[in-house]
């Protein structure tokens, strides 16, 4: 069964307290099902703001991009785990073990569904090749993407530039997450690699995440249905 535009849409609460992102959910609240959570608002709120979105029926797109040793990987997808999140990141650069070790830790019930972070969507051939990556940014994503895979990680976040490719060589199953959207006439801001919600589901994107269109805008609601739109028609 297709899966509804609610179910495809992310919005991230890119607020430093509770009392604000939550001040955004009220003011969406019916239009979207979905909110990702990042560093800024989780280190501000810990658990508690998760438990809080999941008490009132969101899901919780826990965005933490974990990056450590195996064994305290595991233990924070434990912790996710126990607040309640939906989906949780970790970063594919951690390597086969630390992966390995997460989705093991994630086989619990009530666990997170992992999504290994690829290249990060600020990132450009010239951000890469400053940190000695020499290859191309859909290059070393499609790496690290196919050692998430081999690693038992079947969600993946890129940008939209390798979304298809993705699409073809992981097949139907991978969960594939967007950030970077941009609905057409949007401020790029701080993002390098970027598309419309139109075009990035056309090319294989299971979800989008979508903050500063959303949550700058005049009316949030209307802004947000304006992509749910968006994901329908392309759907």
């Amino acid at each position: 069964m297709r899966p509804s535009p609610k179910d495809r849409l992310a919005v991230a609460l890119d607020f430093p307290t509770a009392k604000a992102a939550l001040d955004l959910v009220d003011q969406l609240s019916g239009t979207c099902q979905w909110f990702k959570v990042g560093m800024e608002l989780y280190y501000a709120t810990g658990n508690s703001l998760v438990e809080t979105l999941r008490n009132r029926g969101f899901n919780v797109f826990l965005d933490l991009k974990l990056h450590d040793i195996p064994n305290t990987v595991a233990g924070g997808v434990r912790s996710a785990t126990q607040a309640g999140a939906s989906l949780l990141t970790i970063h594919a650069s951690g390597g086969p073990a630390m992966m390995a070790a997460a989705a093991e830790a994630a086989t619990g019930y009530g666990s997170p569904r992992l999504l290994a972070v690829t290249v990060l969507t600020s990132m450009d051939a010239a951000q890469l090749n400053a940190t000695g990556v020499s290859s191309t940014p859909a290059e070393q994503v499609l790496r690290l993407a196919k050692l998430a895979q081999s690693s038992g990680v079947h969600g993946l976040v890129c940008s939209a530039e390798e979304v298809g490719t993705l699409r073809a060589e992981l097949g139907d199953d991978a969960l594939l997450v967007i950030p970077g959207i941009r609905p057409a006439g949007s401020e790029i801001g701080d993002q390098k690699r970027i598309a419309t919600p139109h075009a990035a589901i056309e090319r294989g994107a299971s979800m989008l995440v979508v903050g500063r269109p959303i949550t700058q805008a005049a009316n949030p609601a209307e802004a947000a249905e304006l992509i749910l739109k968006e994901i329908e028609a392309a759907s």
